[in-house]
């Protein structure tokens, strides 16, 4: 790891919040609204993803509702490649492909339209965050649908001791920033 990639890294983690007993009483939410709100600081962190996708042939960016769009739809601008995006039950308008999932603090099922990526394209998933895994296993399950090829699930944050990194096995995963 570079050093101007430590100190990009330090910097942002430096302005991410905790929040104690967010949304339930024994989580403690990492915020980045921080970052979002600074110019700088959200550049610098749409860059890392930038940087790291600019000369490995993604063909396009597939974000999970709701901050990961975000991120999705920045970074996919920057690669001049399009983005899709996988949401919540009822929110997309056409025929969708739906996945039921489990996460930290409940279930759900989540929807990414049938053409949301063509055969074989070549696709990074990008959230905010990498919790349990369940989320982004998901949205993965809906690529794979479409017959999209994953080429690496990116996140901002991960979680470590809550060890999505190991339901994710099967994929490549980036996170900028762990605890």
């Amino acid at each position: 790891m570079s050093t101007s990639f430590k100190s990009a890294m330090d910097r942002l983690k430096a302005n991410i919040r905790d929040v104690p007993d967010f949304p339930k009483k024994g989580i403690v939410f990492k915020d980045i609204t921080p970052i979002l709100s600074n110019g700088q600081l959200f550049g610098l962190a749409v860059n890392i993803f930038v940087e790291r996708y600019r000369r490995k042939s993604v063909e396009k960016i597939v974000a999970i509702d709701a901050r990961g769009f975000i991120f999705g739809g920045a970074v996919a601008n920057y690669l001049g490649i399009g983005m899709s995006i996988v949401r919540k039950k009822g929110k997309l308008p056409y025929k969708s492909h739906q996945t039921d999932y489990e996460l930290e603090y409940g279930k759900g099922t989540l929807e990414m339209h049938v053409d949301g990526v063509e055969k074989n394209q070549r696709i990074v998933i990008i959230d905010d965050l990498l919790a349990t895994g369940g989320t982004a296993e998901a949205a993965a399950r809906l690529v794979e649908k479409c017959g999209g090829e994953i080429v690496e699930m990116a996140f901002l944050v991960e979680l470590g001791f809550l060890n999505g990194r190991e339901r994710l096995a099967k994929y490549p995963v980036f996170s900028a920033i762990s605890y």
